[in-house]
């Protein structure tokens, strides 16, 4: 297989951090395991046979079920990341920067949900320490996003009263994108973020 897999919905997903080739094929059918069914209700069984591999196979290149979670946690929310750290660091207003962080977030959960749902939505499955390795990850996401909102009210181009929480009610507007978003749906990857790009600019009293 190349290193682009296709997923649920016809998604195209680029796993190219996950070697060898067996071991990106069980990641890719632990994803739409884990999104079809959820992380408890899916056995490695049901993840090798969607792989069209052995059991035994699994475990040549993941120790357990949650190493396979972890993998895909941690690929999805460094990829996350890197979306909004590109927006922010970009030159240009703080309006500006804001809708392109939202729009380029919404695209990827709206254009990887699958990825995306199991990501977003299977963090408690995770042991202690791995948890704790993602909420780190998502505190950065929240301060990439929060510096952004923090910038426009500094320069006047935002009215907001409560920064962390307008921060905390944008993000949450963008994830849940995953949640519903469907490829037979009105609006493209590319419309939704457009859409909620000027709700979020409206959100903060953008001038």
């Amino acid at each position: 297989m190349s290193t682009a897999e296709e997923t649920t919905g016809g998604e195209v997903e680029p796993w190219e951090e996950v070697t060898p080739d067996a071991a990106r094929r069980l990641l890719v059918a632990a994803v739409e395991a884990f999104a079809e069914r959820g992380y408890h209700a899916t056995t490695t069984r049901d993840i090798a046979s969607r792989a069209g591999m052995s059991p035994a196979a699994l475990y040549i290149h993941y120790k357990t079920k949650e190493e396979l979670l972890h993998r895909i946690s941690r690929i999805g929310h460094d990829k996350a990341l890197d979306i909004l750290r590109t927006a922010a660091g970009r030159e240009g207003s703080a309006k500006e920067r804001l809708a392109d962080a939202v729009s380029s977030f919404v695209r990827w959960h709206a254009g990887r949900r699958t990825t995306a749902r199991v990501v977003q939505y299977e963090l408690d499955a995770l042991g202690p320490e791995a948890r704790a390795e993602i909420v780190a990850l998502r505190r950065q996401v929240d301060a990439e996003v929060r510096g952004i909102v923090e910038d426009g009210v500094a320069a006047g181009e935002f009215d907001v009263a409560d920064v962390q929480g307008t921060t905390l009610a944008v993000l949450s507007l963008c994830i849940d994108v995953a949640r519903w978003f469907t490829v037979n749906g009105p609006r493209t990857p590319e419309q939704v973020g457009e859409l909620y790009a000027d709700l979020v600019l409206r959100m903060v009293g953008a001038r």
